[in-house]
């Protein structure tokens, strides 16, 4: 993650999604699952730090190995 990720106040959901690879609907539908913890800007947007983002991106790469792991991040 470059520089600009490490904001104070952490990932844009665009942003987020990017890193990760995935939609912007994605990011949202994990983060209203609990699969991603973030918190609402005073103008309702999500925010997500950075390490957390690279850690679910850790998970996501070994678990993409496991059965069942992408099916569940899916549904």
């Amino acid at each position: 993650m470059d520089a600009l990720s490490r904001s104070p106040l952490g990932l844009s959901t665009s942003q987020a999604a990017h890193a990760l690879g995935v939609s912007l609907g994605t990011i949202r539908r994990w983060s209203d699952m609990g699969y991603l913890e973030s918190y609402r800007t005073p103008g309702g947007q999500r925010r997500f730090s950075a390490e957390q983002i690279e850690q679910f991106l850790v998970t996501l790469q070994r678990g993409a190995q496991e059965p069942g792991v992408r099916h569940k991040l899916a549904s």
